[in-house]
């Protein structure tokens, strides 16, 4: 992703559907061990009281005993032998030490499984495991029970419930029941009276005993909530954290990126221009250190450039300067008016001279530096070439100028340039080429479908190769002549590749069949605005 708040978000979606499949997960396996744990609770009170008569009855009275409790309980109880179940020796022996084993048969029913001896496990078939099992216990209990007097009987249920049972088991009366009149009359009835709390979410059974004023209570016993309060804040933090965990890794790369980019940027204010930042990514930031490179680029460059031209206006102003200082010597030792016309009309060269060199400062500063005015309109490139073929053929006589005509179609001579520009390349170039060459200088224009090109060609002792690229650099020359023969300020090849530049286009430099230097301008026909 190129945008890096499409990356944040694409981050944030992934690790929100993440959290949320893994919440799914988790629930399902949390409320799976609960309900294992709740099915098991519910079932263990009436398995092991039933196992623990059993295995105080005598061999012969068992099963008489089992089909009539089976019966009242609506459980079909069998007795099977231990060496006979299809039990591990792990859960055998939990069996063995009062745990009971449930096993689903579908979402409701399931088969359990008790420890009576060690030669017999009692198993039974329920139809549905819920809270309804408790009236069984509480039934069964209250049997067990009815054998004992009053006072044994807190004793024996003390200790039943700490040995088979997994909710509290109480002995209660009438006043602390907070029993309506019609479960009381329900109770004497000899029938269980439930009562359910929604607030509480719970279940309590009330079952009287049959000679006194005893009440039995089972309870409260919690009701099975899916989604409690304390798994609700458990998932909420989890979802929290791996978010946060989550921004924290999205956000962490992208603050060490910015961190890179400040660190450079502080170095470049301290004066290091030779400092770069390799962040990476075609995002915000990759292009943010992309254009942040190009800027110290440029800052060097322009540096550089300063310097150079530092260095070269200094060095060209030099001469011109020294002549005018000689100059003045001469005039004041002038004798007579020729002489002091002679000296006033040399120095008049040199101010002429110094302003050509400011103007080719400026030219050069203005290309160089910044982003020019280019006025692009469409102008017939072989006039403009006529133009400055005309302009230097009356300015000098020395060097033949040959214009050969475009042979194009009109359409394809009329290109997008900045006039002014593309004027001042071509007369660099064809001034360049009379000042080297022999006696004759050839330029011609071409163009095909995509790319326009001029070619300017001299016959003078041309460049060797090693030296084309050194030439388009400022303040260059090949020679050391300062003369006004040679003339030049070794800026005009650097004001060419400078205005090829701001068209899209190339400056080049090659061998010509003329036997001299081949100055080439190439760029598209059709400029991106």
């Amino acid at each position: 992703m190129s945008s890096i708040f499409l990356r944040i978000y694409g981050g944030l979606l992934f690790s929100l559907v993440l959290v949320s499949v893994l919440s799914g997960i988790v629930v399902t396996i949390v409320n799976g061990v609960r309900l294992a744990e709740y099915r098991e609770d519910m079932a263990r009170g009436t398995f092991r009281l039933v196992s623990e008569v059993l295995a105080s009855l005598p061999d012969e009275q068992r099963q008489k005993w089992l089909g009539d409790w089976g019966y009242k309980l609506s459980i079909p109880f069998s007795m099977v032998p231990v060496d006979q179940v299809d039990l591990s020796p792990k859960d055998v022996e939990l069996l063995s030490q009062g745990q009971v084993d449930v096993q689903m048969l579908n979402e409701k029913s399931a088969v359990i499984t008790s420890w009576i001896d060690d030669q017999w496990l009692l198993r039974g078939s329920v139809p549905e495991i819920s809270e309804q099992m408790a009236s069984g216990t509480i039934i069964f209990l209250r049997h067990l029970l009815n054998s004992y007097s009053p006072d044994e009987r807190v004793r024996v249920l003390a200790r039943q419930s700490a040995a088979s049972l997994s909710f509290p088991v109480t002995f209660v009366y009438y006043p602390g029941t907070h029993l309506t009149p019609l479960q009381q009359s329900q109770l004497k009835q000899g029938s269980v009276v439930t009562v359910l709390s929604l607030r509480d979410e719970t279940l309590q059974l009330y079952a009287q005993m049959a000679d006194s004023d005893q009440i039995l209570h089972l309870g409260p016993l919690k009701l099975l909530n899916p989604y409690p309060f304390k798994l609700i804040l458990t998932l909420g933090l989890f979802v929290l954290i791996s978010l946060s965990l989550a921004i924290y890794i999205l956000v962490r790369g992208m603050e060490q990126r910015l961190r890179k980019l400040e660190r450079a940027a502080t170095r470049l204010s301290r004066g290091d221009f030779d400092v770069r930042v390799n962040v990476g990514g075609a995002d915000s930031i990759g292009r943010l250190a992309m254009a942040f490179n190009a800027m110290a680029d440029h800052i060097q460059r322009l540096l550089s450039l300063q310097k150079e031209m530092i260095r070269g206006v200094s060095h060209e102003l030099r001469t011109p300067v020294a002549r005018l200082r000689f100059g003045l010597d001469l005039v004041a030792d002038a004798r007579t008016p020729e002489e002091r016309e002679a000296q006033l009309e040399g120095m008049d060269q040199d101010i002429e001279e110094l302003d050509k060199l400011v103007d080719e400062l400026l030219t050069y500063a203005n290309l160089e530096q910044g982003t020019p005015t280019i006025s692009l309109k469409r102008h017939d490139v072989d006039k403009v070439v006529a133009q400055v073929v005309g302009e230097h053929l009356r300015l000098q006589s020395r060097v033949e100028i040959e214009h050969i005509p475009c042979n194009v179609l009109d359409p394809r001579r009329f290109v997008e340039i900045d006039r002014r520009y593309i004027h001042r390349a071509i007369q660099n170039l064809v001034g360049n080429a009379c000042r080297y060459a022999d006696g004759k200088v050839q330029v011609r224009f071409s163009s095909t479908q995509d790319t326009c090109r001029i070619d300017v060609d001299d016959d003078g002792p041309g460049i060797p190769e090693e030296q084309w690229e050194r030439v388009f650099s400022a303040f260059s020359r090949l020679d050391d002549s300062r003369t006004r023969k040679s003339g030049g300020y070794g800026l005009g090849l650097s004001i060419v590749r400078r205005i090829m530049y701001w068209h899209g286009g190339r400056a080049l430099v090659s061998h010509s069949p003329l036997g001299g230097a081949r100055f080439s301008l190439v760029w598209p026909r059709k400029q991106r605005h």
